[in-house]
């Protein structure tokens, strides 16, 4: 049973890891690409939640017939397929595209939290099941905790590194930047004195420019942390090789 808790706190952190991750992160791009609110960017989350909550019945019925491993793997092998589409993502996604990769992420919920903590929390009785509930838990958070962390640190880092990467190729001495440049203040002479504000075209068309390095400095960041997390989250499925289980579940137990 050891070995049990052991792989089962494994995986609880590894989607702690992904949960609390993907928490942070897509609301820090929405709000970079979309420019939403807080409330748009809580709305965004809503259609995957109940596609979740529709989903869950189903699982349940499954567990009965199936190897809740099989239904965890199912829920595992989606959540790599939501991180894909996410490292597809540009500065031209559209909203339809962000809610299309949450659904899959709401897919992916129903077969993990149910069959999970069921699977695990069915092998002990008594006291023991309220200690293994408690560990489950505890390793979520660690794992939310770790993926907070560790995201906020690797997207610092790469924006860091990209944007000296970038502005090195940007230069009033080079032509395709003089080219931009003589655009954009084109572009800032058809404007109203009131839109381009208190200042010199040449400058506003500077701004401009380093608006865009801005944001593309940050796609290639969250593309390139995209790709760190499906693959960090690819390990997931190694402790569920190893999770046997000694008995079928009898009951339907959710600890989230």
């Amino acid at each position: 049973k050891e070995s049990i808790v052991a792989n089962g706190t494994l995986i609880m952190t590894g989607l702690g890891f992904f949960l609390y991750g993907v928490v942070f992160i897509l609301p820090v791009f929405v709000t970079r690409s979309f420019h939403y609110d807080a409330t748009q960017t809580g709305m965004l989350f809503i259609p995957g939640s109940i596609l979740t909550a529709m989903v869950m019945p189903f699982v349940g019925k499954q567990m009965e017939k199936t190897d809740p491993r099989i239904l965890i793997g199912v829920g595992l092998f989606f959540i790599e397929v939501f991180l894909f589409t996410l490292t597809q993502y540009s500065s031209q996604t559209s909203y339809s595209d962000i809610i299309f990769s949450l659904y899959i992420r709401g897919f992916a919920m129903a077969f993990m939290f149910v069959p999970l903590n069921s699977s695990i929390l069915s092998q002990f009785k008594g006291e023991a099941m309220g200690q293994v509930s408690g560990l489950l838990n505890l390793f979520r958070q660690i794992g939310g905790s770790i993926g907070i962390a560790y995201i906020s640190t690797v997207l610092t880092t790469k924006s860091h590194q990209n944007y000296m990467d970038v502005v090195s190729h940007v230069s009033l001495l080079n032509p395709v930047t003089q080219q931009e440049l003589g655009m954009s203040v084109a572009a800032m002479a058809t404007k109203m004195t009131k839109a381009v504000g208190f200042t010199t075209l040449d400058r506003a068309g500077l701004s401009y420019i380093a608006h865009r390095i801005d944001n593309q400095v940050f796609m290639m960041s969250f593309l390139q942390l995209m790709w760190i997390m499906l693959t960090i989250f690819a390990f997931t499925f190694i402790p569920l090789k190893f999770l046997k289980l000694k008995s079928k579940p009898t009951v339907i137990t959710d600890s989230h």
